[in-house]
């Protein structure tokens, strides 16, 4: 399923000859986009790390007051679509766009992907080998450095991996920001010049990008298993005593909060207050009864069709393996626009009664999002030990009901927090949805992109705050899921 639309989008650019896509690919402005794209990828990956685990470790291993507090504060980021962080920021700053106010809104909006999976994992790391790291003579700074940081690089690989697939698809927050990338110039060419081929072959070159970003993820993870069989003499950790510090570490925590909270709500609040000069009414009911049946049957989908693929990938580290990985990551990677209309092409040429209907938006859903449900399903699978199932099946479980009964339950909670990144994700998803929606559905996402793009601020808020409230309480599945599945 996944692999449909890479293989239309390839098609459909080669079409005309290799000659004619390789001239269409050497050309001054792709090279713009490209300095474009990667500029944003590795500013936004470097300072969403920074920012992921320095708080992360402010959080889970200092003496800091308010720990519970911070878990909630520094995850409830995901609860704000990026183009209404984008929004909120260009009313707050004048002449807010380019480079800059992309690398401030995307490392606002995703550093939460790192610090969610590095947080949890922090939380329920053995402080063993730490302890052993300072034995040998190592401070506190060196040991997390040189010991620390190896034993969080799968969930830091993952967190930065989502970062960066985000940052490939993002459209609405770049394209409020008025910072080209391959993502706008592709949909620029499919609604302004009605030239599919070559935004084909821009998708392919984003594709390359994907694809190179994947590699590099997968080199960088390794073949070191993660998992451990019971629990061991598993020490407590040891939260360290900032003292003169404390202050300053607070201050970060608070100002990092308020960039990326207390700016929108700031935004947001100001024009709900003005509602009233709303060109119209917000039409909230519908809009948000389409939203939540479309995120809830979406996530659904999704989260069921990741979890043989993660139990491959988890438990095997085949070829095959890891082409069914690396296929979902690359179709994910590609703009909404891109497969919805690989997926129109699809449904008119072979099945067109399914044409605009509800069941090809959530296929471009699954497609789209099956990398969030894959990040934390993979996860959850690979901390249960395989030889749980293994001892089920010698008392005489046959396969299915050992994974029903043994490994069902413990892989569940972090399986859920997928579920909850699919549901967020399909609630704030634009490009797809403008295109593949049946007629006369509107989700919270389109209500406010049409809004907003007539600069009717008033009518866009009360979508976008809908919206933040809608995903909010999802931050409970994220700390929860997040916290079982780095368990091992």
């Amino acid at each position: 399923m996944c692999a449909l639309p890479l293989v239309v989008v390839v098609l459909k650019a080669f079409e005309s000859g290799a000659g004619d896509a390789f001239a269409l690919i050497w050309r001054p402005r792709i090279g713009e986009l490209l300095v474009n794209t990667v500029s944003l990828l590795v500013l936004t990956c470097v300072i969403s790390t920074v920012l992921g685990v320095g708080a992360a470790w402010l959080v889970e291993r200092t003496a800091l007051p308010g720990t519970a507090f911070w878990r909630i504060a520094l995850v409830a980021p995901l609860a704000v679509p990026s183009f209404v962080n984008s929004f909120a920021w260009s009313a707050l700053v004048p002449g807010f766009e380019g480079l800059a106010g992309a690398v401030i809104v995307t490392s606002l909006s995703y550093f939460p992907f790192v610090f969610l999976p590095v947080a949890a994992l922090l939380r329920t790391l053995d402080q063993g080998l730490e302890d052993a790291a300072r034995a040998l003579g190592h401070g506190p700074w060196r040991t997390f450095a040189r010991v620390g940081l190896a034993q969080i690089r799968p969930a830091l690989l993952g967190g930065v991996l989502l970062v960066a697939l985000h940052l490939l698809a993002e459209y609405g927050a770049l394209e409020m920001l008025r910072f080209p990338t391959f993502t706008t110039a592709i949909l620029d060419q499919f609604q302004v010049a009605f030239d599919s081929r070559s935004g084909s072959v821009l998708a392919v070159v984003l594709m390359g990008i994907a694809g190179t970003v994947l590699t590099l993820e997968l080199l960088a993870r390794g073949r070191v298993r993660h998992t451990r069989v019971g629990s061991g003499a598993v020490r407590r950790v040891t939260r360290e005593h900032l003292g003169r510090a404390t202050p300053l570490a607070l201050f970060g925590l608070v100002a990092l909060t308020a960039l990326a909270l207390g700016v929108p709500a700031w935004s947001l609040g100001k024009w709900l207050s003005r509602a009233d000069q709303a060109s119209e009414p917000a039409n909230l009911g519908p809009t948000l009864w389409s939203t939540l049946s479309l995120g809830l049957i979406a996530a659904v989908v999704t989260t069921v069709a990741t979890v043989p693929a993660a139990w491959l990938i988890a438990r095997s580290r085949s070829w095959f393996a890891v082409a069914v990985e690396r296929v979902t990551y690359v179709a994910a990677s590609l703009p909404g626009v891109v497969v919805a209309l690989a997926l129109i092409t699809l449904t008119i040429g072979f099945v067109r009664p399914l044409y605009q209907t509800t069941t090809v938006l959530v296929v471009a859903y699954a497609i789209l999002f099956l990398p969030r449900a894959m990040v934390a399903t993979r996860a959850a699978i690979a901390a249960v030990p395989p030889e749980l199932g293994d001892a089920a099946r010698t008392l005489g479980d046959n396969p299915v009901r050992a994974f029903l009964r043994v490994q069902l339950p413990l892989m569940l909670r972090g399986t859920m927090a997928g579920f909850a990144l699919v549901f967020i994700a399909v609630t704030t998803e634009l490009t797809a949805t403008l295109l593949l929606a049946p007629t006369g559905t509107h989700t919270l996402a389109t209500a406010f992109w049409h809004a907003s793009a007539s600069l009717d601020y008033a009518a866009a808020a009360p979508y976008a705050a809908a919206l933040v409230v809608l995903s909010a309480p999802l931050t409970y599945l994220l700390l929860h899921g997040r916290n079982e599945e780095s368990r091992t």
